[in-house]
């Protein structure tokens, strides 16, 4: 059995409404184990004996557009790959306000030109580290809230799906999939 989370975008923010009740019904009824959420921003860990990351997130994707008519797009990572991350922010050590730091995590690994192109937005104090399928994140004179270096500015750019977190919410995140 691995341990794995679903990050949902855009859930509980805007105009998409998913109660974490229904999310966990819904990712226990596809047969995995011990689900919890985590907070109402759409973060469901499991246990799965799938161990296709890609499966189990296009799974999750259907059951939500047919149990709820919902059309969201999910990441999955595993336990593993969360403590990788966690461990990993090369900003952890310079800021100790968790709400400055953030990863996005990305559906596939951006093409290296549009990585080599990505430019924090004129003006802005924001540091950036994209790693594989994660950039990392480091808001330097505020919060992700007042930046123009946003989730979907990113997604333009990078031309990927991608859905952000702050750290304290990876931090959760890695605990909830440790084995």
């Amino acid at each position: 059995m691995t341990r794995y989370v679903a990050l949902l975008r855009g859930v509980n923010v805007g105009t998409t409404r998913l109660a974490m009740a229904d999310l966990r019904r819904i990712v226990a009824d596809l047969g995995h184990e011990d689900v919890r959420t985590y907070l109402q921003s759409g973060n469901v860990a499991f246990g799965s004996t799938v161990r296709d990351a890609e499966k189990l997130a296009a799974g999750i994707a259907r059951a939500l557009t047919d149990e709820l008519a919902l059309t969201v797009p999910v990441l999955v990572r595993s336990g593993r790959e969360l403590a990788a991350i966690a461990g990993g922010n090369p900003y952890a050590d310079r800021e100790d306000d968790p709400t400055r730091l953030l990863v996005a995590f990305l559906a596939t690994a951006p093409e290296k030109s549009s990585v080599d192109a990505l430019a924090v937005p004129g003006g802005e104090n924001v540091s950036f580290t994209v790693t594989g399928r994660e950039v990392f994140l480091h808001y330097v004179d505020g919060g992700y809230g007042r930046s123009k270096f946003t989730n979907a500015y990113l997604e333009k750019k990078l031309g990927v799906v991608a859905t952000s977190r702050n750290w304290k919410s990876v931090r959760a995140l890695a605990e909830m999939t440790a084995s």
